[in-house]
């Protein structure tokens, strides 16, 4: 089990700030930490001297197995007597994991980058006045705070704007007194949203679903497994990490034609429950995953195999989750991200096609004879969050 001392939340509209305060009376020699920052099999990172006990190691925020005190795989800030900021931080502090190379703190210049690194941990450490520092003052204290953000990569659509990277923020400060040196970090925590409902209903009669199963058994089919059972309403919001595979089910309710196909002609996602709302992101576009985003999605076929008595009743398809992205400022928006599709029913009589481009074979591509409902229905899902790394 990973040992962590400060779970790293990421900036979440609205926000909620809890403080963890830590404080120690150690004393750390500025260059003894970096000379021991050595690469291990196990890719830890030393914290604190060799002879270093138990409750000494904790105290400084770290880790200790009974051998050895370590970083643990979040993120750690320390206060050095000698007025330093000691930051590490682990790539596994957030989900997906976090671009070690991205991390940057408030102001630039020499010193102001990691000065050590291996594929695990980035270590900076600085003077606290350093590296765009605010220094802040209160009665017998004197404060030194700076700020920890990362870089993320911004997908731009025609109707809104997305990430899947993950980002965070992270305000730090080093307090110091005349007897005692304290560390200080800002949490953000999310507000909690209530569910939306799960089903929409029109002259047809269409649910969406997502599914939620998970491979139990060696060698199982992960995709059909996902689909062997399916959120309930109570569930609602569900939470996502950035990338996770959403696995998504369109069905035709109400009816026992086995000639009857159902359709997707257009599915995006929004932030709010309404489907006509801005921003908006594509994930299937006349029937077809959307081949400007960079994380395709991907269609699921439902064939007798599925064990569904009308398998040509439903739709499955896959996406990456991700969060809307505020076009000016480029901040992620951390708001909830809803599903909607636009369905059709297409009769499948004699020369009829009513598989999408992208599912036809090559001979099939001309023959668009088609016999769709008139009227098409949107159907939504409930929201969906993003997780924190720890849930």
């Amino acid at each position: 089990m990973p040992c962590l001392h400060y779970s790293l939340h990421k900036t979440h509209m609205p926000l909620n700030q809890t403080h963890r305060k830590h404080s120690s009376s150690r004393s750390h020699n500025q260059s003894s930490l970096l000379s021991r920052a050595v690469r291990t099999q196990s890719q830890r990172v030393p914290c604190g001297g060799s002879d270093i006990s138990a409750a000494a190691c904790e105290s400084i925020s770290c880790c200790f197995d009974g051998q050895q005190c370590y970083f643990g795989t979040a993120v750690t800030v320390q206060c050095t007597k000698d007025g330093h900021f000691i930051v590490v931080v682990a790539k596994e502090a957030t989900l997906p994991n976090l671009d070690l190379e991205a991390v940057s703190l408030l102001g630039e210049g020499q010193g102001c980058s990691h000065v050590d690194s291996n594929s695990q941990f980035a270590i900076y450490q600085f003077p606290v006045s350093a590296c765009g520092s605010l220094v802040m003052e209160e009665p017998g204290v004197i404060i030194y705070e700076n700020r920890m953000t990362s870089a993320y990569e911004v997908e731009v659509g025609p109707r809104g704007a997305i990430t899947r990277d993950s980002s965070y923020e992270l305000l730090f400060q080093c307090r110091y007194t005349g007897t005692s040196v304290e560390t200080l970090i800002v949490e953000v925590e999310p507000l909690q949203q209530p569910p939306q409902p799960v089903v929409s209903l029109g002259p047809i009669r269409v649910e969406m679903r997502l599914a939620n199963g998970q491979c139990t058994t060696k060698g199982c089919n992960e995709v059909t497994a996902a689909y062997s059972s399916f959120y309930t309403e109570a569930d609602y919001p569900v939470s996502k990490v950035l990338r996770d595979p959403v696995y998504v089910e369109v069905q035709l309710l109400g009816k026992t034609d086995p000639l009857l196909v159902l359709t997707l002609d257009r599915c995006w996602a929004t932030a709010d429950p309404y489907p006509h709302s801005l921003p908006q992101w594509n994930i299937l576009t006349d029937g077809c995953p959307c081949r400007d985003d960079r994380y395709l999605s991907s269609l699921v076929p439902v064939d007798q195999s599925s064990g569904l008595e009308f398998p040509s009743h439903h739709r499955r398809f896959i996406f990456k989750m991700f969060t809307f992205v505020n076009p000016s400022s480029e901040q992620p928006l951390r708001e909830m991200v809803y599903i909607h599709c636009s369905t059709a029913v297409c009769y499948n009589a004699p020369g009829a096609r009513c598989e999408p481009m992208c599912l036809r074979r090559k001979r099939d591509v001309e023959a668009v004879s088609q016999e769709k409902s008139e009227s098409k229905v949107v159907v939504s899902s409930g929201p969906l969050a993003m997780a924190s790394p720890e849930q």
